[in-house]
């Protein structure tokens, strides 16, 4: 029904991109003289809030049970929505073009403007105490303010050179401590940092031609013999690359030749 198959796993490049971000977060605890002496690398994973919570308010029982007690602080992050953009929708005839996966030099691969969504994510920050969820939110929030830029390449093989920025803002930080639980109950702070990521969903590649011959004809105003006020036929020029086999990539270097004929030309 939709034609030819086609998957560009940019969903999948996007988060990949996201996690990157928060992956080389650390926690530093000092002692008394204000000297540090403890730094812990925060692990990152993909997961749902409620799971991961779940997993560490569980209360390993050493006889029965094999599970560790998970450290904290560590942060988990995940999608939660894809909401269409319409104020970044462009024309849908603009095109980019590349190479043409036929290999002819009268072709080029070409994809059409891409469709605007927003990705939803969140990133969750658990802790044991506020000073060390305080570190990490501090390390991340003066990056956002309120929006970070990362370039992607999204099209390695079709399209090298082709580049695209995808702006990702912060849109809001919750806050959660659950310090009213039981007494023997393990206490953990959670911050929650909501973003929102500008992509583009783009269709299947298609070869178009390449336009390989310009012609243009000049005429003389009035000069006409047939019909009064018509426009006399002077001359036609013919521009086409040189050498005609060139592929014609945008920093090629090559020449044009000029084809001049007259009104006995025509």
């Amino acid at each position: 029904m939709f034609g030819s198959h086609f998957y560009h796993e940019k969903t999948r490049k996007c988060v990949a991109a996201f996690g990157r971000l928060f992956n080389n977060i650390y926690v530093v605890r000092n002692n008394a003289s204000d000297g540090g002496y403890g730094q812990t690398k925060v692990p990152l994973s993909y997961a749902p809030k409620s799971k991961y919570l779940e997993r560490i308010r569980e209360n390993p029982d050493v006889l029965t049970d094999t599970k560790i007690a998970l450290k904290l602080p560590r942060m988990s992050f995940e999608i939660n929505g894809i909401t269409f953009d319409s104020t970044r929708q462009l024309q849908k005839v603009n095109s980019v073009s590349g190479l043409a996966a036929s290999g002819s030099n009268a072709a080029r691969s070409k994809l059409y403007t891409g469709v605007p969504y927003i990705l939803s994510f969140q990133l969750n920050i658990y802790a044991k105490s506020q000073d060390d969820a305080l570190q990490i939110v501090e390390q991340i929030l003066p990056t956002f303010s309120p929006q970070y830029s990362l370039t992607m390449i999204p099209y390695k093989n079709e399209l090298p050179d082709y580049r695209e920025d995808i702006p990702i803002t912060i849109v809001g930080v919750g806050f959660n401590d659950d310090f009213e639980g039981e007494v023997g109950a393990r206490r953990t702070i959670v911050y929650n940092l909501d973003f929102e990521m500008r992509v583009s969903y783009h269709g299947g590649f298609s070869d178009g031609e390449i336009i390989r011959k310009s012609t243009s004809k000049l005429y003389e105003m009035d000069a006409g013999n047939l019909i009064a006020d018509s426009d006399g036929f002077v001359s036609r020029v013919e521009i086409t690359p040189d050498p005609t086999t060139i592929i014609g990539l945008a920093d090629s270097d090559f020449g044009f030749t000029e084809t001049w004929y007259d009104s006995a030309g025509w």
